[in-house]
């Protein structure tokens, strides 16, 4: 509740002194962010934020995100100063280990952190995604007099988030779609850690905005009444059919209160020192001590009792939803705690029959589409999508209806075209996800994964469930050459920690890796093919083994080695086995579509699959070298360590020597030696 006994000045003064302590302390960080959006912060966070301390996960309240996270003693320290559960003790661990305020903002550690910020451009990625996803909810499940979604997303940002191009993507969409909930404002202070940024970013922003389809608005950064005047210009404008975003430009000095520093990149990413922190106090009239704020000062920031009045609000309209409309409340409560329906596993396994009793041979792709159509009906918060490559990636399913903006601003749809968007797809992807209420995925080329892999990874570190449906995987999708075929990308997303990828072989596999996609919390990536995949025959223990990773698909007695493989290569090791055969030679062959859910099984199951006194090759279309994590220095390797052709792709597979005669020479001549 806003105090008037309390000036603004002392509000704003209590984050540059708790900013400029921590940062000291710590002798890391960057305090100038914070000190110059200190005003900013008191208009979002003292006079309009909606949220409430004692309930950071609230299903309506506002979104906040900090997209500029080097300023994350600006976020902590509102978040110490309204009442979250961070401490004084925790303000003073600032960039310690494992305390609850790292060196960037990071979901999951800090209540009331809504995403990871650190890479620039990736947070407001996500707030695009925040608000879509309140965009679409609250057609869906808002009834008249009862709007139980209606909350805005409001994104900090700087020069450098608008820099990075991934801004342009996401930014672009948000236009597009008209997501006028969204309202970003943009700390224009013109200084980067090279110094001041007009001879590399001269942008007209106001103008670049304005074309995308946003309402623009510009004020002093530090007068707090005309901040607060176009927050709520945003707000109303937001009630306005066929309106859009809004941006809000502030015009900041960083670092503001340093008699020495601000307005320079000296206060951007280092400590002021002790005798400029006394300085900037006395500049300030900051008269409190170190790590102290007034108990005044402190009760006028407190959100606790008008938190917990604003969630009394919605309390009221959700109990009323709950009586009237029983069933859509009881799917919103589902889907906003993110758990699978009651008869998910039961109608995903009558589809899973289904695919072994038709035996198709099909692209993993197609596979693929036939499994998102089934889930489709079975989980009405799948949203799907693609960078512009629907037709290629088959992300879509029939009767999907499409996200468009319209009167009333978007009509509700559950398939998202992104446009050639990789990087913004992947951010948005992640704030829908973290938001709540949707399953989404998205689809594009497995070599245009590079576009989009600073995304992917933050929904690693973040825990997030996201499907990264990945597709013409290798040099099989053929004629597009070099450019589009995958070779290092398949490991290079391995390597993700906390990523789950799968390269299935078939139709079975493909129907496993989906239903371990969605059940998974966390991000899942689906390596699928261009071409046509053959349909192989399991037995029982066979089927249940694919979840594991790694599996033997063909046994035999005393297996004179073990071949390994993935994806269509996986028939390639199938046609050896029989050649081998001839040849007098006994072989078992193991598929492995996951290579790090084979990684958590037991020892006891992994030795059982690749016993260690068994000679191993292993054959995929893709880099060598991190197989022989499997296959050991004895081993040998079928791959491919250069960049592809342009041609056909069985001539491709011939030419790079990805056969099985030549799976076969490797095997014979080991058993030779």
């Amino acid at each position: 509740m806003i105090n008037p006994q309390v000036p603004d000045s002392k509000l704003a003064n209590a984050i540059r002194s708790l900013t400029m302590d921590a940062v000291q302390k710590a002798n890391s960080g960057h305090p100038g962010a914070p000190m110059g959006m200190a005003e900013m912060a008191v208009a979002l966070w003292h006079r309009n934020l909606k949220h409430n301390p004692l309930n950071p996960k609230w299903y309506d309240r506002d979104r906040f995100v900090l997209s500029n996270g080097h300023a994350s003693m600006l976020i902590y320290s509102l978040l110490y100063l309204t009442g979250y559960g961070v401490t004084i003790d925790d303000i003073k661990d600032f960039r310690q280990l494992h305390s609850k305020t790292p060196g960037h903002p990071e979901y999951g550690i800090t209540p009331g952190v809504e995403t990871t910020t650190g890479p620039l451009g990736q947070g407001i990625g996500n707030a695009v995604g925040f608000a879509l996803s309140e965009a679409l909810l609250s057609q869906e499940f808002n009834r008249e007099e009862h709007k139980i979604v209606d909350h805005f997303t409001y994104a900090f940002a700087g020069d450098g988030c608008l820099m990075e191009g991934v801004s342009h993507e996401v930014f672009s969409l948000a236009g597009t779609l008209k997501l006028n909930k969204l309202i970003v404002l943009y700390d224009s202070n013109g200084i980067s850690i090279d110094g001041q940024i007009n001879p590399w970013f001269s942008d007209d922003t106001s103008k670049r905005f304005e074309a995308y389809g946003w309402q623009v608005l510009e004020v002093d950064g530090h007068d707090i009444d005309a901040i607060d005047e176009a927050i709520n210009q945003a707000k109303d404008f937001s009630r306005q059919l066929d309106t859009g975003p809004t941006l809000i430009i502030c015009k900041t000095v960083i670092g503001k209160g340093s008699p020495k520093v601000q307005g320079s990149s000296k206060a951007h990413g280092a400590p002021l020192g002790t005798e400029e922190v006394i300085q900037a106090r006395k500049a300030l009239g900051i008269e409190w001590g170190d790590f102290e704020v007034p108990k005044d000062v402190l009760d006028s920031w407190n959100h606790i009792t008008k938190g917990a009045g604003q969630q009394a609000v919605w309390d009221s309209v959700w109990a009323s939803y709950k009586v009237q409309y029983p069933d859509l409340a009881a799917e919103y409560e589902r889907r906003m705690s993110g758990q699978l329906p009651l008869d998910f596993e039961e109608k995903f396994q009558t589809y899973l029959e289904q695919v072994i009793q038709d035996q198709k041979t099909l692209a993993t792709r197609k596979s693929s589409q036939d499994t998102i159509a089934k889930l489709a009906e079975v989980l009405p918060e799948l949203l799907g999508g693609s960078a512009d490559l629907t037709s290629s990636n088959l992300t879509i399913w029939q009767d999907a209806v499409p996200v468009r903006s319209g009167t009333g601003n978007i009509s509700f749809g559950r398939h998202i075209n992104y446009g050639v968007r990789e990087f913004g797809m992947a951010a948005i992807m992640n704030g829908i996800s973290l938001h709540g209420g949707y399953l989404p995925f998205g689809g594009t080329f497995l070599t245009f994964s590079d576009y989009s892999r600073n995304g992917i990874r933050m929904s690693a570190l973040m825990k997030q469930k996201v499907v990264h449906v990945f597709t013409h995987d290798s040099i099989g999708l053929g004629e597009d050459g070099p450019t589009h075929q995958s070779i290092e990308h398949a490991w290079s997303l391995r390597l993700i920690p906390n990523l789950e990828v799968w390269r299935p072989c078939d139709t079975t596999e493909t129907a496993v890796a989906w239903r371990a996609a969605v059940k998974r919390n966390g991000p899942s990536a689906l390596l699928l093919s261009r071409q046509n995949l053959p349909f192989i025959a399991r037995d029982e223990i066979c089927l249940k083994d694919i979840e594991k990773g790694g599996y033997v698909l063909r046994a035999v007695v005393n297996p004179k080695a073990i071949l390994i493989a993935t994806g269509s290569e996986v028939q390639i090791a199938m046609d050896a086995q029989m050649k081998l055969k001839d040849e007098g030679i006994a072989v078992s062959i193991v598929s492995m579509p996951s290579t790090s859910v084979f990684d958590r099984q037991s020892n006891e199951y992994k030795s059982e699959v690749l016993p260690r006194n068994v000679p191993k090759f292993a054959v995929e279309a893709g880099s060598t070298v991190p197989w022989y994590k499997y296959v050991g220095q004895d081993g040998a390797v079928v791959g491919i360590d250069t960049f592809g052709e342009s041609a056909p792709a069985n001539d491709l597979f011939n030419y790079f020597g990805i056969t099985s005669d030549k799976l076969v020479q490797l095997v014979i001549n080991s058993i030779k030696e």
